[in-house]
């Protein structure tokens, strides 16, 4: 979906041949193989993301000039890139007219009518063998977990660039897991990644068609962590841990679910955070959320630079949700 949003958003007087590489490390095999003219670069990707593409071709004077498109928008980003040497920074979702400004702006791009101000391409339908298969209930085809990973990539980015304002540090962004999952199974992949006691803050949100819960999981072990990097004076309690917790809560519940909704043009109502419990075993605090048969289950895992602990943020929504948000997703794969 985001190579997709790339390519309309090029000027269309532009003769180009676009080329697209699945990872970091593909693009680099890109770049040796054949210099590209530009490249557009994001920043979370597998196996090698953005700023090591960005070390590699500096420690390799690899002179070409490399445009960041990302949904990771904290300013320690912008200045770390540009330190590596990339020309521009873009901030997903893709603006047309952002693109166009640093085309001109860096002189990569000269439209042939000199008068004519460049205009993005129109919107292009997707050829048949490209177009997403129509979805039944229940169903999450790769290319649509695909969209749903870039839609809440681009929310994941907003919120983690508050809490980097919040907590004054480097936030670690992963690339988001999105599956259909069993309670039994998302139990099952939350503790090969969490310790035996965790603690957990639960807010419900619903929309037209859509129902759902956000849990925000820590540690035990990462809470000690947590206080100190929120000043915490005191000694600690149960009523200062939750105070804690909610503190993080209320910055990354509130700013993803935002990010998501601005995309899919929905409209969320969110309830008042409940505490599902503190110190508590993994499995005994998931038994507390909604007995839906399957879960729309979305995991994002926040890191902070320098330290061990992490945040564990779970969107789940219910299995009657997946029609209404397949065919939001469908809009944008068009």
């Amino acid at each position: 979906m985001a190579r997709k949003q790339m390519a309309r958003s090029l000027p269309k007087d532009w003769d180009l041949e676009i080329i697209f590489a699945k990872d970091g490390r593909e693009g680099l095999q890109l770049v040796r193989s054949d210099l590209p003219h530009l490249m557009f670069l994001d920043l979370n990707m597998p196996e090698v993301d953005g700023y090591q593409v960005l070390e590699v071709l500096k420690r390799a004077n690899i002179q070409m000039p490399v445009i960041v498109v990302s949904g990771d928008i904290q300013a320690e980003a912008h200045r770390r890139v540009q330190k590596l040497g990339a020309l521009r920074f873009i901030k997903k979702p893709m603006d047309p007219a952002a693109l166009n400004e640093a085309l001109l702006a860096t002189g990569l791009y000269q439209p042939k009518d000199a008068q004519a101000a460049p205009q993005p391409q129109p919107p292009v339908a997707a050829k048949a063998s490209e177009a997403a298969p129509p979805l039944q209930a229940g169903q999450l085809s790769p290319q649509y977990r695909d969209a749903y990973q870039e839609v809440v990539n681009v929310a994941m980015g907003q919120a983690g660039a508050l809490l980097a304002q919040m907590l004054d540090i480097f936030v670690k962004l992963p690339i988001p897991k999105v599956d259909l999952l069993e309670l039994g199974e998302l139990q099952m992949a939350l503790q090969a990644a969490l310790s035996d006691r965790v603690s957990a803050i639960c807010q419900g949100f619903v929309g037209p068609g859509l129902a759902g819960e956000a849990l925000l999981l820590l540690n035990d072990a990462d809470m000690a962590e947590l206080a100190q990097l929120l000043k915490y004076q005191g000694e600690r309690s149960d009523a200062s841990d939750v105070e804690l917790l909610s503190d993080i809560a209320n910055v990354l519940v509130s700013a993803c679910l935002t990010g998501i909704a601005e995309q899919l043009d929905v409209r969320f109502c969110q309830g008042h955070p409940v505490v599902l419990g503190l110190h508590r075993d993994l499995g005994e605090l998931l038994r507390h959320a909604k007995p839906w048969k399957r879960i729309l289950a979305v995991e994002i895992s926040y890191g902070l630079e320098g330290y061990q602990l992490s945040f564990d943020l779970l969107l789940l929504l219910s299995e009657s949700s997946i029609p209404t948000l397949n065919n939001k997703i469908a809009h944008l794969l068009e």
